[in-house]
């Protein structure tokens, strides 16, 4: 059955996540509320049968949106149609024929010229006066039979023939341009008469003369050509004569220039017939050249791989583009390393987890889900590299094996709200006083047995902005959480991240209002904020169960507690006993007598000593298993926290775990686990490209910080790297070159040494040999049991490393009250000090009616006679200025120094 994402179903319905959910609640269909989870077939054919109108809506206005936009485009299209077609139209480009000529007006009279001399001029005048009108002329010229004296044609190389042998120039009146007779007035008046056509002289014009000499016939035989049947090679000179009064027309043949089926020079006789031999030879001839003939077998095996070899090489281009746009990933990634194979900024890449719904860090590690969908929104794919390692986890619990199980409850809220002492009162235990500063910076595990006999797991999560990532890992491994607030504060900004993790986990809270016995506690303000944020709880008309607490002195846990017990009746937890067991990374640390202790949550099946576990890039075999107090276990049911021994590292908390049947099988899952972990961190690796060297000159004073951090559990390590990295800024980049689990050893002392880095300790001691490495190389360890500490002596050292801020102070002020001129001196000034001590070296600038006209150094400094080094308030003394002279009457002199003020971040 096919599966529809609940954001893309609420994009294509135009409904809300609420209205959706709820609407298939009413229906009988319990769906999870979450941007990212799926319906099924049946619950989207009920979404779209109710909520098809608005799916309507939404179409018909993206009908009439496409409708506009298409409108728009083609009235955008017309218009380029139009410009285009503007330079067509050019009206200076128009072809004139010229003046039409209808005649010549002869003004003046002329004298009369010789007949036999005259005669050639009228064909002149007819042909000019004949040029504008072809069309009259045309079908006279074109006849081919001889014409008699008697009755002449014009034909056009008659016309032509008298032009050429016409005079250039005859001045003499023609029959056809009579004198204008003149009028009474004085005006003339032209008089025409259509002329009858050329007057043949008799003479003849032979055009053999124009026509080119026949080559020997040696050299017509050089080329052969194909002659056609019919044709005969034309006489020499071959063309039209003109004989005594005679002229031959016909179709005009250019002698120079062979026409069809004639070749000059060529010799005469029947052309040579082609054989059927030559047409199949050059068929042959041609399917070579087209590679259709007939070739080798080694030929057409070097040509098969040729083509193959080039296939080969363009869909290796096309895989290796497509490559880049495939991020090759596996289950336990960070955000941070994504962003640096995406070539994105973490930032971008948290808001885009943000907008999801999903509240994220950058050294925390999404699910396959949130991968593909982030990778999704900047245009990238997604390949799991150990897909097939996964099949390992898909083992369904049987329906007949499944028996109840004991909740799993996280307390989150802001610091010092009092979660821990919650806890301490439910365990009856002192944990606060087994941390550093009072605040709790390790997420803990504990079980409690009720008096009811009930069992409840409990993670208390740290309340610190900083453990961010902590907390996320308890809402996601949790089946109901405990928002602790405090009466007498607020809803502060922890608090509203952890209500955020809770509501992205989809799982139930209860509302624990704590210090109400404090006399300025106002629950009342509590919960009128969390209505703010759309939570109303029972008391105010909601679903959300809450209640008055006092950790300190108990009161009233007792019912809280019984309202965790009725969400967990409302969930129907349970588990199957008997399958391999499963569950997730709570911490994970490094002892020095014991080897790596790792604090699991099992949430199925049962685990025993001796099985072989599988985490992340790592596996072992249980070897010893301890409860929170110490005690230590055979084996573990569902919904327990245990400590284990065995694992050959330190998983990262929140990896999943599962016992597998065959140790052999484990090791090869986790070697292979380990090489994709370094083959991904070489791609995650950020390197330096043109455009960071760029940024870092436009910086000017670009300086990075490395450190090299050691920490005792991976969930505190975590939580400080990411907030170190966040103190990054324009000027100064902090890079963990390394982070790891346990005691500060020499291999961190070199590799600080080679980075030049400075190594933070967080709860853990270097032992003598790296303390002495470290005396030796000069390099500085830094040890923190608080991560207030840490962050903050980070940041005063990045402090430190930026350029200070040069600061202006004024010193004393003076008043000029004479001036006297020195030869080879200068102007001296006769001062009061007003303010101050002016001294030797003080810097000084020239005040004249509120501007500034010079700033300088002194020459000297006197009082009477004698040099001294300064003049205090109230008293006088006598100053130059060094290489500067225009001092007046009246002038301040202000006398200033440059101090360096520490920037901070």
């Amino acid at each position: 059955m096919s599966s529809y994402r609940i954001s893309k179903v609420l994009s294509e319905l135009n409904i809300g996540l609420d209205t959706a959910v709820d609407y298939l609640k009413s229906k009988g269909h319990e769906v999870e509320k979450n941007r990212n989870a799926k319906v099924d077939q049946a619950q989207y054919d009920l979404l779209l049968e109710s909520f098809a109108s608005d799916k309507t809506s939404k179409d018909k206005a993206e009908t009439l949106i496409q409708q506009k936009r298409e409108e728009k485009e083609a009235i955008q299209a017309e218009r380029v149609e139009a410009e285009k077609a503007k330079p067509e139209v050019i009206r200076g480009t128009a072809k004139l024929d010229g003046p039409k000529i209808s005649g010549k007006i002869d003004l003046t009279p002329k004298p009369k010229a010789a007949p036999a001399k005259a005669e050639p001029a009228p064909a002149k005048v007819e042909a000019v006066k004949e040029a504008p009108k072809p069309e009259a002329k045309a079908p006279e010229a074109a006849k081919p039979e001889v014409i008699a004296p008697a009755e002449p044609t014009p034909a056009k190389e008659e016309v032509k023939a008298p032009v050429a042998e016409a005079p250039a120039a005859s001045p003499a009146p023609t029959k056809e341009e009579a004198p204008a007779p003149a009028k009474e007035d004085g005006t003339h008046t032209t008089q025409y008469q259509k002329l009858d056509g050329p007057k043949l002289t008799g003479q003849t014009i032979d055009l053999a003369q124009f026509a080119k000499k026949p080559k020997p016939a040696g050299e017509a035989g050089k080329r052969k050509r194909i002659k056609t049947e019919g044709l005969q090679k034309p006489a020499a000179g071959g063309g039209r004569t003109t004989t005594g009064a005679a002229t031959v027309g016909g179709p005009r043949r250019d002698n120079n220039r062979p026409g069809l089926g004639s070749r000059r020079g060529a010799p005469a006789g029947a052309p040579k017939e082609v054989s059927k031999e030559d047409i199949e030879r050059k068929i042959k001839e041609t399917l070579e050249k087209l590679g259709g003939g007939r070739k080798s077998k080694g030929s057409k095996m070097r040509r098969d791989k040729r083509a193959e070899r080039s296939e080969r090489r363009e869909m290796e281009e096309l895989e290796r583009i497509e490559g880049e746009k495939t991020l090759k990933l596996t289950e336990f990634v960070t955000l941070l390393e994504v962003a640096n194979m995406m070539g994105v900024s973490p930032t971008e890449v948290i808001s885009t987890c943000m907008s999801l719904g999903i509240m994220a860090s950058m050294n925390q590690r999404l699910d396959k889900e949130t991968l593909t969908i982030v990778a999704d929104e900047f245009g990238y794919e997604v390949e799991f590299v150990d897909e097939e390692m996964q099949e390992v986890f898909n083992e369904e619990d049987l329906e007949e094996n499944l028996v109840s199980r004991s909740p799993i409850v996280t307390v989150m809220g802001h610091v010092d709200h009092g979660k821990t002492s919650l806890l301490d009162f439910i365990r009856k235990d002192n944990v606060i006083a087994g941390e550093a500063g009072g605040i709790t910076q390790h997420i803990g595990a504990y079980s409690v047995e009720l008096a009811s006999g009930q069992r409840i797991a409990f993670l208390d999560t740290p309340g610190h902005e900083a453990f961010t990532a902590m907390r996320a890992r308890g809402a996601q491994v949790t089946d109901i959480v405990i928002i602790v607030i405090s009466a007498d504060d607020s809803v502060m900004p922890q608090t509203k991240e952890a209500i955020s993790h809770a509501q992205a986990a989809g799982v139930p809270m209860v509302i624990a209002i704590n210090k109400i016995d404090r006399p300025d506690a106002n629950p009342e303000r509590i919960k009128e904020q969390l209505s703010q944020m759309n939570l109303l709880v029972e008391d105010w008309g909601g679903k959300i169960q809450s209640q008055e607490i006092s950790a300190k002195s108990g009161l009233n846990v007792d019912k809280l507690l019984e309202k965790v017990l009725l969400e967990a009746e409302m969930l129907d937890l349970k588990a199957d006993p008997n399958r391999l067991a499963k569950g997730t990374v709570i911490e994970a640390t490094l002892d020095k007598g014991r080897g790596y202790v790792t604090t699991l949550l099992n949430q199925s099946g049962t685990l025993r000593i001796g099985d072989y576990i599988l985490v992340g890039p790592h596996s072992g075999k249980v070897r010893a298993m301890m409860d929170e107090r110490g005690n230590k276990l055979k084996e573990v049911g569902p919904s327990m926290p245990v400590s284990i021994l065995g694992l050959d590292g330190a998983p990262q908390a929140g990896d999943n775990y599962i016992v597998m049947e065959d140790e052999r099988e484990a090791k090869n899952i986790a070697t292979r686990r380990q090489q994709l972990a370094r083959e991904q961190s070489v791609r995650s690796q950020k390197n330096l490209t043109l455009e960071e060297i760029g940024r870092r000159l436009a910086v000017g004073d670009f300086q990075e910080l490395n450190i090299v951090l050691k920490g005792d559990v991976d969930g505190s390590i975590e939580a400080l790297a990411d907030s170190l990295q966040r103190l990054s800024t324009e000027e100064i980049q902090v890079n963990i070159i390394h982070k790891a689990v346990g005691g500060i050893t020499d291999s961190d002392v070199l590799l600080a040494s080679a980075s030049k880095a400075v190594i933070v300790g967080f709860q853990v001691r270097p032992a003598a040999s790296a303390r002495k490495l470290a005396e030796k190389e000069d390099i500085e360890i830094r040890l923190y049991s608080i991560i207030y500490d840490a962050i903050n002596d980070i940041k005063d050292a990045m402090s430190g490393m930026l350029s200070p801020d040069l600061k202006e102070e004024i010193t004393c002020t003076l008043e000029i009250r004479e001036t006297f001129k020195i030869s080879k001196v200068g102007t001296i000034a006769g001062c009061m000090v007003t303010d101050g001590t002016i001294t030797r070296n003080t810097r000084v600038r020239i005040i004249r009616e509120g501007v500034v006209v010079y700033t300088g150094e002194l020459g000297s400094l006197k009082r009477f006679k004698d040099d001294v080094k300064e003049v205090k308030k109230g008293m006088d003394c006598g100053l130059n200025i060094k290489n500067f002279n225009d001092i007046k009457v009246g002038d301040v002199i202000e006398g200033f120094k440059e101090v360096e003020v520490q920037r901070e971040i």
